[in-house]
């Protein structure tokens, strides 16, 4: 099996909908733009890529949304050097399709209340049906490591809430770890590193906005 030496996540830049939340009343989320900044973080982070991974090929992921691809062709990647796949389980938690501002306000108070990870929007996702899809995305990349020629890099171009699922998923934290932290920052990256030992650890830690608080012994 040809593990990959670095696998790097990667949060979309900034977008519309993160400095203006009254954009959803008029777009769909899918189709949300990277704002002026977004592209410039892109751009940053980009940069840092470029010069993490040399001229070494990249087996690249991303996200269906418009803000995650725009944010990709931000990186300015030598397209000699990558291999691109949309992945449609990378995409942003669904929180309904048309989203009234104060409806989607209050949902999020009860979120707060109720769990991120349990409760669900009306007509979208929990963070347990995101937590799903990853899982499932994370069996077809172990399988996709099987091939002899897979590449020493891989890049997920995705959303926040996703990134710390995955992590959650792949490190096997808890749900009282997931609820503890928080989303990076846009174009902020994490990266699982291969080690000696043929483990991978996680360059950087999430923040955290509170202490985890395990019902049990698995905390």
């Amino acid at each position: 099996m040809a593990r990959p030496r670095r696998i790097v996540l990667v949060r979309h830049g900034e977008s519309t909908g993160n400095i203006d939340d009254s954009v959803y009343e008029r777009e769909p989320d899918h189709a949300l733009a990277l704002t002026d900044r977004g592209w410039q973080q892109a751009e940053e982070t980009g940069k840092t890529l470029r010069e993490l991974f040399g001229q070494e090929q990249v087996s690249v992921y991303v996200s269906p949304y418009r803000r995650t691809h725009e944010t990709l062709r931000a990186f300015h990647l030598d397209p000699d050097l990558i291999r691109v796949r949309e992945e449609p389980r990378l995409r942003e938690q669904d929180w309904g399709n048309w989203q009234d501002r104060d409806d989607v306000r209050l949902q999020k108070a009860y979120r707060d209340a109720y769990g991120h990870f349990f409760y669900r929007f009306a007509q979208g996702e929990s963070g347990a049906d995101v937590y799903d899809r990853v899982g499932n995305f994370l069996e077809s990349l172990f399988r996709s490591f099987e091939a002899p020629d897979h590449p020493p890099n891989v890049l997920l171009v995705t959303h926040g809430l996703a990134m710390r699922l995955f992590c959650m998923r792949w490190f096997h934290w808890t749900v009282a770890d997931f609820e503890s932290l928080q989303n990076p920052g846009n174009a902020e990256m994490r990266m699982l590193v291969l080690g000696d030992d043929d483990r991978y650890t996680l360059n950087r830690p999430f923040e955290r906005w509170c202490d985890p608080e395990p019902y049990g012994i698995t905390g």
